[in-house]
């Protein structure tokens, strides 16, 4: 059993479609082993997005991130991660095919709704970032 991080960003949260976005996960039977509502420090954020953080839009990603509180989930099911993404379509929203929830419901790039790790290394890194020394539940 594979295991991935999500996020429910800012503007999902703003948008009241968490219920809408995790309705979708429920109906491909992924478990929910972890949740938490949190507002993203400055650390979470640059630990998060090391990989990016000493490129010039950091800044504008690191303040919409930490703009509202946002919920922390770790999935669970066979071959998860593959698809959580496939649900959720490609990174930019207006690049994502209509029946995805980027497609259906997200704006653009940044404002796509939701965070998802994309392999068995970043999910692993993640779920440590934000559940570090929490008990996940089996599902």
């Amino acid at each position: 059993m594979e295991k991935t991080l999500i996020i429910l960003k800012p503007d999902c949260m703003e948008r009241k479609l968490w219920g809408a976005v995790l309705d979708r996960f429920a109906k491909v039977n992924l478990g929910i082993v972890a949740c938490k509502m949190i507002e993203l420090t400055e650390d979470q954020l640059r630990e998060h997005y090391s990989h990016i953080s000493d490129k010039p839009f950091f800044p504008r990603i690191a303040e919409f991130m930490g703009s509202r509180p946002v919920l922390v989930m770790v999935f669970k099911g066979p071959n998860c991660i593959k698809r959580v993404r496939s649900i959720l379509g490609p990174t930019d929203s207006v690049e994502a095919p209509a029946g995805t929830i980027r497609g259906d419901m997200g704006a653009d790039k940044m404002k796509n709704l939701v965070h998802a790790s994309d392999s068995v290394e970043s999910a692993e890194a993640e779920i440590q970032c934000f559940f570090p020394n929490e008990k996940l539940f089996d599902d």
